[in-house]
């Protein structure tokens, strides 16, 4: 299937979610199906196409991308990750307003970007059930530009589809944000909650 779309290569794929690139966890992807998990990446491309066709100011749409990761990812999940072994140690009040400031902080830094890519396209190719989430291959196409493959990897473990990774030709967003994550925390003393204040202002 093809799907009209307007990306921003790495950037604006990198926005959903948020958005997403969780490395291998043991869980299984519980009754998903193949089937389904294509359907949330579809869905995710049409909000997408909706949002950069509105025509709205570029505020409301940093809103919307930020409404669309809380919808469509797994953002506690994605946020223990991104947070990585002092997540261990965190409170549930520190990992909640973690998951808010990370998830607002990745839809102001690549929600800025989505208005350059206007004209692009998302084929969803195919999926395969790995034992521990569904993985939707997809091509991406922007005029001018060469294809390129994204990888989203979807599971159910929190009731419905959500995406808890994305790979984009083959690198880890949740990773990649993991190491900026780390730097911006080790600048802050490795305090959690200095980390948060500083992510609330970034982007």
């Amino acid at each position: 299937m093809r799907l009209d779309i307007r990306p921003t290569r790495r950037a604006l794929l990198s926005t959903i979610l948020a958005g997403l690139a969780l490395p291998l966890l043991p869980r299984a992807a519980a009754a998903l199906t193949t089937g389904q998990a294509s359907g949330l990446v579809t869905q995710v491309a049409a909000e997408i196409t909706r949002i950069i066709n509105s025509g709205q100011s570029e505020s409301a749409m940093i809103g919307d991308f930020n409404r669309l990761m809380g919808r469509y990812a797994d953002m506690p999940t994605i946020a223990q990750s991104v947070l990585g072994p002092p997540a261990r140690t965190a409170s549930r009040a520190q990992l909640s307003a973690f998951s808010d400031a990370f998830q607002a902080y990745m839809a102001r830094k690549y929600g800025r970007r989505f208005r350059e890519f206007i004209g692009g396209t998302v084929a969803v190719e195919g999926a395969q059930d790995t034992g521990r989430y569904v993985e939707v291959i997809s091509n991406v196409r922007i005029p001018g530009r060469a294809p390129f493959e994204v990888r989203f990897r979807v599971w159910d473990r929190s009731g419905r589809p959500l995406f808890i990774d994305m790979l984009i030709e083959g690198v880890s967003l949740v990773i990649s944000e993991r190491s900026e994550v780390g730097s911006i925390m080790d600048r802050n003393g490795g305090s959690i909650d200095a980390t948060i204040q500083a992510l609330r202002g970034l982007g």
